[in-house]
């Protein structure tokens, strides 16, 4: 009887594929790391591009693009709201979100909408190199009973009560934001300044509310296209919101999206004082800048609905020409 030899690998041979297949699928990460971020870079532009359509359909809706708060100026004969709900609720049934939409009531506290109201599941919000939905509910401590408000220049809302009570408000983050413009109308406590109603140099600026019996229903300042005197290719319309990564849904750099208080929910300014954020671990940032989770760039909606993409030491002369509506313009063509 003859014996047949079977071949079989070493123990030193196994070890030694092993460990080539080791290599090879740590060349290769970074490469499938690279894919993974640009498909989610590609959806990013994209969920912005349909916060933009949306925004100009609310535009050919009611002939303005919509408010992004209400907030009346100090010594405004018209002295009411300030908590309402943010231009994001107005763009919902724009979005088939109508259902949301119906929840809302536009002239009431925002906190005082129901907990299904302030918070839907609307992925279109979040960009998915930061977040997803698992990530996207924020909150907030609200106090109750009469309130004294204070103001500081970020246009941040600061109160204290009458009492001790309060109570934690949740609600939706995104993380795009409305071009309220840019810090040339000023920051130091004047009724100028560039958070109260009508004097954001941006497209989706605070306004003041048309008041009734001490209580808004309406709203004054209107932004249309006829006031984009540099051009809707031109100035933008909505960017990518920073928040540093170690505050992410931790107030205040988080907050609700629907939040009327604090504008660095919804809202973002550029130029002089307000680079745009080096990158998601810039911890340094102003509040109100505009930043990215994706590596070295920032996207951006023109008013026009295109997409552009801004290094992230893109000159602030440039920034302030672009979230001007009216001082000159930005360059005649962008990187895509």
């Amino acid at each position: 009887m003859t014996r047949r030899h079977q071949k079989a690998f070493t123990l030193i041979e196994l070890l030694i594929v092993i460990v080539i297949i080791g290599l090879l699928a740590a060349m290769l990460m970074p490469a499938i790391s690279s894919a993974r971020e640009a498909a989610r870079r590609t959806q990013c532009v994209n969920r912005l591009r349909q916060l933009a359509v949306a925004t100009e359909n609310h535009h050919s809706t009611h002939q303005a693009f919509p408010p992004a708060r209400l907030m009346s100026r100090p010594g405004d004969s018209n002295q009411c709201g300030g908590a309402e709900a943010t231009w994001l609720v107005r763009i919902l049934p724009y979005l088939e979100e109508e259902h949301v939409y119906a929840k809302w009531n536009l002239y009431r506290p925002w906190h005082e909408n129901s907990d299904e109201a302030r918070n839907p599941q609307i992925a279109g919000f979040l960009c998915p190199s930061r977040r997803g939905l698992d990530r996207a509910e924020v909150s907030r401590e609200v106090a109750k009973g009469k309130l004294t408000t204070t103001r500081a220049a970020c246009g941040c809302v600061y109160t204290t009560t009458d009492n001790d009570s309060s109570e934690i408000i949740t609600g939706i983050a995104t993380d795009y934001a409305g071009n309220h413009g840019d810090m040339s109308p000023g920051a130091t406590g004047r009724s100028s300044d560039f958070y109260y109603g009508g004097n954001g140099t941006g497209v989706i600026i605070t306004s003041r509310p048309a008041c009734h019996a001490n209580q808004p229903v309406s709203w004054i300042d209107r932004i249309s296209d006829k006031k984009i005197k540099d051009g809707m290719s031109k100035t933008i319309l909505l960017g990518e919101r920073h928040v540093p990564r170690s505050r992410l849904q931790k107030f205040p750099d988080d907050p609700p999206a629907f939040d009327g208080d604090y504008l660095g929910g919804f809202a973002r300014i550029a130029g002089p004082g307000a680079p745009i954020a080096f990158g998601p671990t810039d911890e340094y940032a102003s509040p109100l800048a505009f930043g990215s989770a994706h590596p070295g760039v920032c996207n951006f909606a023109m008013a026009d609905c295109s997409v552009v993409t801004l290094a992230t030491d893109t000159s602030t002369r440039l920034l302030e020409k672009l979230s001007h509506r009216n001082n000159g313009g930005g360059p005649d063509s962008f990187p895509r």
